[in-house]
């Protein structure tokens, strides 16, 4: 037999712990020697949990020890234990808590008193402690220090929920109020015996049932009566006074606050127009001889000849002054574009006709000056090697030099365009072609032609140089891209929002661009400001042909196929801060509409206010 072992004293000595702290050791404390005491081993899942629980009898006094982990069953003397706590009795059976009271101190009388001391004589004269109290209470009520306690009046007090709200208004809240609208007061025609005016006759009644309930005068049909017990009951008597209901509560009824603005303020304050002034309000000349559309104009430095291009093949040169023709040029095609070099020293015009851009010398004016700009050209001296050039410089023969033609360009494809450098040397065209060879920049002096873009980026409609810095504007048909010449770059990429431009001209200042297009829009930019339009002016009722700037005066006009050139002041401020401001100042009328065109070039006076029209009627008209 085993030796018995004498019972150990496994009371866990850990102390008042959370024994949570224990939950993941493999022991849950330590004995009196110091020993771990091990938790048993419990490896019962919730389906042996749930057999115990069906199975043990004794499931329901089982209860695991906190300190020890095992398993104890109760005895019964603890179960009995806890059924007297849990009814909330005394946890000792042998405890009376209902034993008879003994007043143990009372209940024997004693014959000597507790104490013998005498009474205090201030035990039967008045408090005199008291006595000062009260007479300080008395003078603090004489002098008002203390207030009497007012009596509590007992009438309920009601609160008014309106007295804040404005008396002249209806019913305080409802401002808004608006009474519904009186019914109409029935008349003759509504009696049960009206006058025999009132009765419809068959044609009216036959009119009356055709027409729409919402068209009818009267919603009944007049009848007579013979007294009033014969008249029955209205029929339409309930749908009434439905339809009246829905009237009440369905039609909203509010007071409008009409704003009163004065519609003059709506309108954007713009100085009139003659305080802008000087800006050509008349016709004053017409220079007449050209027997098809003028497509062009230009005018010289001085101001003192103009040239026009024409689709009767010929170009004219005239005093600007008398409208005297002073020169006619045949050029035996139709004349796209004519440019007048700007620089005052030379005496030359380029003008497009068909593939070649002829630089012609008009010898007018100065005859030193023409002179000068022969000597100029012929004194070129041809480079030893050939250069591959995307055109041909080739000089005029002596039948051409007669006529004043010194050098022709010729291009590849039909010229559309040419426009000159502000110096003076070089020059621009636009050839009617899809590649990247339709823009091409010429240098005069050096008779050298470049190709300046690689790829084509669309339909280039018209060129501009930069009247101050080296940059090159190309508008394409609904852009305008802007590049640098000396970086070779593009810097800027204008979007017109326009569906297809026809023209561009550039402030001389050079920080602000038009564009006309042909859906009868002019797109004002400011460079500085954005890439997209600064303003849209939509006044002509046409496409708008073109579009110029006047080089001193801040005036730029538009020509249009309506038959109108309008003018308007487009002041640039030297402020950075204010906004450009366009006015327009007058539409000048006066060309004849031929073929649906109208106004197909405009041009200002490089020294005076004032503008030059070609139309498609063959004339070239002077504003001033």
């Amino acid at each position: 037999p085993l030796p018995s072992t004498p019972l150990q004293d496994i009371r866990n000595t850990v102390g008042n712990i959370p024994m949570e702290w224990y939950q993941d050791f493999p022991h849950i404390g330590y004995n009196l020697e110091g020993k771990r005491i091990y938790k048993p081993i419990r490896n019962k899942d919730e389906l042996d949990m749930f057999l115990e629980k069906m199975e043990n009898p004794d499931y329901w006094r089982t209860v695991q020890d906190k300190m020890t982990g095992a398993d104890i069953k109760l005895t019964d003397e603890q179960v009995e234990l806890v059924h007297r706590l849990q009814k909330g009795q005394f946890g000792d059976v042998h405890f009376n808590p209902y034993e008879p009271a003994v007043d143990f101190f009372t209940h024997e009388v004693m014959i000597h008193p507790v104490t013998n001391r005498p009474a205090d004589k201030r035990s039967f004269i008045p408090s005199l402690i008291e006595k000062e109290k009260v007479s300080k209470l008395v003078h603090a009520i004489k002098m008002g220090w203390i207030k009497p306690r007012k009596p509590k009046d007992d009438t309920p007090t009601y609160y008014d929920l309106w007295a804040h709200e404005d008396p002249n208004s209806i019913l305080g809240r409802h401002k808004m109020h608006v009474p519904a609208p009186k019914m109409k007061l029935p008349g003759h025609e509504e009696s049960y015996n009206p006058p025999p005016e009132y009765l419809l006759s068959e044609e009216e009644k036959l009119a009356w049932e055709q027409q729409e309930p919402a068209e009818r005068k009267l919603n009944f049909v007049p009848q007579q009566y013979r007294c009033l017990r014969a008249v029955p009951a209205y029929p339409r008597f309930i749908h009434e006074r439905f339809e009246r209901c829905l009237d009440l509560y369905l039609c909203p009824r509010q007071r409008k606050m009409r704003v009163n603005v004065d519609p003059e303020d709506l309108i954007p304050k713009l100085p009139k127009p003659r305080d802008l002034q000087p800006f050509p309000t008349t016709q004053a000349l017409v220079y007449r001889g050209h027997t098809s559309l003028v497509r062009c104009l230009s005018i010289s430095p001085s101001g003192q000849w103009l040239v026009s291009g024409s689709d009767d093949g010929t170009v004219r040169f005239w005093e600007v002054c008398t409208a005297r023709c002073m020169k006619t040029l045949p050029v035996g095609g139709v004349v796209k574009s004519v440019a007048w070099n700007p620089n005052p020293t030379i005496c030359l015009v380029a003008i497009c006709v068909e593939q070649s851009v002829l630089l012609v010398n008009p010898c007018l004016g100065d005859k030193l000056l023409y002179g000068a700009t022969d000597q100029l050209l012929e004194s070129y001296v041809e480079p030893e090697e050939e250069r591959v050039q995307p055109v041909q410089w080739v000089m005029a023969t002596t039948e051409e030099h007669r006529k004043g033609v010194r050098v022709l360009v010729q291009h590849s494809k039909a010229v559309k365009q040419v426009t000159w450098h502000g110096k003076g040397d070089y020059f621009a065209s636009v050839v009617s072609d899809n590649s990247n060879m339709q823009v091409l920049i010429h240098q005069t002096s050096k008779r050298w032609s470049q190709n300046p873009f690689r790829k084509s980026k669309g339909l280039v409609q018209c060129v501009l140089f930069h009247p101050i810095r080296p940059y090159f504007f190309v508008a394409t048909q609904r852009y305008v891209r802007v590049y640098n010449l000396l970086k070779q770059e593009l810097t800027k990429k204008l979007m017109t929002n326009c569906k297809w431009v026809s023209s561009m001209a550039i402030h001389p200042g050079g920080d602000n661009i038009i564009c006309g297009s042909y859906d009868s829009k002019l797109a004002w930019f400011d460079l500085d400001l954005s890439t997209r339009p600064y303003q849209l002016l939509r006044h002509h009722k046409k496409a708008l042909r073109s579009v110029a700037f006047h080089k001193h005066y801040p005036l730029f006009a538009s020509g249009s196929d309506d038959g109108t050139v309008i003018v308007c002041h487009g002041m640039v401020y030297n402020d950075l801060l204010q906004n450009p401001l366009l006015v327009p100042v007058k539409v000048l009328k006066g060309h004849v509409l031929t073929l649906d065109l109208g106004v197909l070039d405009v041009l200002f006076h490089p020294t005076q206010p004032w503008v030059f029209s070609s139309g498609a009627d063959g004339t070239v008209r002077l504003y001033t």
